[in-house]
């Protein structure tokens, strides 16, 4: 039987991903891997990162990766750049995205300007769907916005919503599986066992209060594999300071 592993936010951490992929998951041809977004930012290797999923989806691994609330950002930021419209508020959207992690994304590429990287990885991002439904579960990469008849119609809450009350009669009784919101290792083993919908982001980039991990989840067993980060990163949230 296949097997159909999920896994979430990677934020730029390419060797964690690469050894939990080939030493802990070791896919096999006619296995899947679905992955929940946030592939960019905050960790040292986003470049590495989604060099690694080209070439799985390559070899004709069944990899299937949806977008992220940072895929999004960086491409709305590549496309401000392109337009140069007069910023809007305190501060461009350029600048949120470089105080939340964008730095690290530009030096893996080895660029200071979003517009110099490589177009395909552009074309990458800009292909990723918002979410997939398979036949016990829903993936996306933040959680559904189950106040209206069609949570599927809602793309902005897929990539940001946090808060949520999941009703799993408007997506036909299966379980909601996201990344977005880090949780500590306890509470999300507890809540794969029993909850209408929990979140695989284990906080990859953090060091502190139960995380620090690369989760992956088998869909057909709920067997989880934990890999402790190896890119050696610790990411520190900055506040962005009030314009004088």
């Amino acid at each position: 039987m296949k097997k159909q592993w999920v896994i979430a936010d990677i934020h730029g951490c390419a060797k964690s991903l690469q050894n939990l992929v080939e030493e802990q998951i070791r896919l096999e041809p006619k296995d899947e891997l679905y992955l929940l977004g946030d592939y960019i930012d905050r960790g040292p290797d986003s470049k590495g990162v989604i060099d690694y999923i080209m070439d799985l989806q390559s070899r004709s691994q069944q990899i299937f990766p949806i977008k992220g609330n940072h895929e999004d950002v960086l491409l709305r930021c590549y496309a401000h750049e392109l337009s140069r419209p007069q910023p809007l508020g305190l501060y461009e959207l350029k600048d949120g995205w470089l105080y939340f992690g964008g730095k690290a994304t530009l030096k893996s590429f080895g660029v200071k300007n979003i517009l110099d990287i490589p177009p395909k990885y552009i074309s990458f991002m800009n292909s990723l769907p918002y979410y997939h439904i398979l036949e016990h579960f829903v993936l996306s990469h933040a959680g559904l916005n189950f106040d209206i008849e069609d949570p599927f119609s809602d793309k902005l809450s897929m990539l940001w919503v946090k808060d949520y009350s999941p009703n799993k009669a408007k997506i036909q009784n299966r379980r909601l599986i996201h990344g977005h919101v880090p949780c500590t290792l306890s509470k999300m083993l507890s809540n794969i066992s029993q909850a209408d919908a929990f979140s695989l982001d284990n906080g990859c980039v953090y060091d502190k209060n139960g995380k620090g991990n690369l989760i992956a989840l088998e869909l057909n067993t709920l067997n989880v594999k934990i890999q402790p980060n190896l890119d050696q990163t610790i990411y520190k949230k900055i506040e962005i300071p009030l314009a004088a």
